[in-house]
């Protein structure tokens, strides 16, 4: 009986951590200012495909185009969805700062494409 206790003990576990295995997502958020507004240009890169038939940019609800009002705005975004900060950095290119905040997020493995 003991035997066959600790061989279900087992099973279970296995099993339980098979079908929880998660993986690490990361994701970039890229911004810029706007020429001659106080908004700013976001860039999430999610490692999806890019095309030129294909509209990427993040949507609301209603399927309109989402507008951040600063990097904090963004930021906040992805704090929301529950994606953590890894590292942040500025480049800046032919005089403009280009900020780059690189976040990640754990999944389901079984949710993710690869």
């Amino acid at each position: 009986m003991k035997n066959l206790l600790t061989i279900a003990f087992i099973l279970t576990a296995f099993i339980s951590n098979a079908q929880s295995e998660k993986v690490e997502q990361y994701c970039e958020v890229v911004g810029m200012a706007r020429i001659m507004s106080s908004k700013v240009n976001i860039i999430i890169d999610y490692g999806e495909a890019k095309s030129v038939w294909k509209d990427n940019r993040v949507k609301n609800e209603d399927g309109s185009v989402k507008k951040f009002n600063s990097m904090i705005d963004a930021l906040n975004f992805l704090g929301t969805d529950g994606w953590k900060l890894v590292n942040a950095f500025l480049i800046t290119t032919g005089g403009q700062d280009v900020y780059h905040y690189v976040f990640k997020k754990e999944f389901e493995k079984k949710d993710t494409t690869q």
